[in-house]
């Protein structure tokens, strides 16, 4: 889509158009929560696998640590300021549901699962699902937020908050789909 065909799609910032992006990301996390919902339901009808495999050797152990914190990093750096327009946060997701899932494979699953449990995952995953698709419509509707000066960490309006937003959901997504895989098949 070039940005001049449809101006009135368009708030240009950065060289990005932010308001027609703004019509995408809705979807995404739409279609990422069918996702989850999809592997959650083929899964549902087989046994728990008896013998959990993961990781036991220190060497690789480290690494996996090692690298999730590295994710981790990654994964909050890209959710905060990693993109100036939409988009952002998905990347942020991925980064940080593979710092979950590096941890995953050199922890206990028990230990896995009751974090998942004790930190309410799975509503919290929905609450920011229900947030951003109401400031999604707020936004697209016409209601913005003040953009701040350029260079400033908090300057795209809306943006930043949807990142992050979507960045929570897709990693408490992927921690579930990996808590699943676990459960059902024994190793990721």
């Amino acid at each position: 889509m070039k940005h001049d065909q449809y101006p009135q799609l368009c708030l240009h910032r950065g060289g990005n158009c932010l308001l027609a992006s703004g019509y995408f990301s809705p979807f995404e996390v739409i279609v990422f929560t069918i996702s989850i919902m999809g592997a959650q339901f083929l899964l549902a009808n087989e046994r728990p696998f008896c013998t959990i495999y993961r990781f036991t050797d220190q060497p690789s152990i480290v690494l996996a640590q090692l690298g999730a914190t590295i994710a981790a990093i990654v994964g909050v750096e890209l959710a905060i300021r990693g993109h100036p327009s939409l988009g952002g946060g998905f990347a942020a997701g991925v980064a940080g549901g593979t710092a979950i899932g590096l941890v995953a494979i050199t922890s206990s699953s028990e230990w896995m699962e009751l974090i998942y449990q004790r930190w309410h995952a799975a509503t919290w995953e929905k609450v920011s699902v229900l947030v951003f698709i109401v400031l999604s419509v707020v936004t697209l509707v016409g209601v913005e937020l003040p953009h701040g000066e350029l260079g400033v960490l908090i300057r795209g309006g809306a943006v930043p908050l949807l990142n992050i937003l979507v960045a929570i959901k897709v990693a408490l997504g992927l921690w579930a789909v990996v808590l699943i895989f676990i459960r059902y098949q024994g190793l990721l």
